[in-house]
């Protein structure tokens, strides 16, 4: 009788268990949802004709809906500091990768490029991101190891 119980007891339990709705899978990504403003950092390395020179930043930028970005930075390279603005296009997957362009001017003329991989974590609140490419106003590459860290300070919605 204690066996006819627990065997009850247990396709029940396991019959009810398939008709309760199964957690939601992890949410997605969207362009939309990682809108608002943003604070960033980077450090690392440029590898320039002459040397390794260190480089680090700190900046700030707002994306919107549509996948623009702008802002500004204050950057250093190998002790020397200065005052940058940045614009550029963002695109977000579904799994929370992203592929940044972004135009570094000096008083409205071009310095460079960057093309950054990226990834969303944190509930679309952090960016982990690292440099993929640099090239200069005139077309040059220039070999980085930057990594990027970056959080959201307000949301557009």
């Amino acid at each position: 009788m204690k066996r006819i119980r627990v065997s009850v007891l247990l396709w029940s339990a396991a019959l009810m268990a398939g008709l309760l709705p199964l957690p939601a899978s992890a949410s997605h990504c969207t362009i939309t949802g990682v809108a608002g403003d943003w604070a960033y950092t980077y450090t690392g390395t440029i590898f320039a004709p002459n040397g390794a020179l260190p480089a680090a930043s700190v900046g700030h930028f707002h994306t919107d809906t549509a996948g623009s970005l702008n802002g500004g930075q204050t950057r250093t390279v190998a002790g020397a500091s200065g005052l940058e603005d940045i614009t550029g296009t963002l695109a977000v997957k579904h799994d929370c990768t992203a592929t940044a362009t972004i135009e570094v001017l000096v008083n409205g003329q071009l310095q460079r490029t960057a093309v950054l991989a990226l990834i969303y974590d944190r509930n679309q609140n952090h960016i982990r991101g690292i440099f993929q490419s640099l090239t200069t106003f005139n077309g040059t590459a220039v070999p980085v190891v930057l990594t990027i860290d970056a959080a959201r300070l307000f949301s557009e919605h």
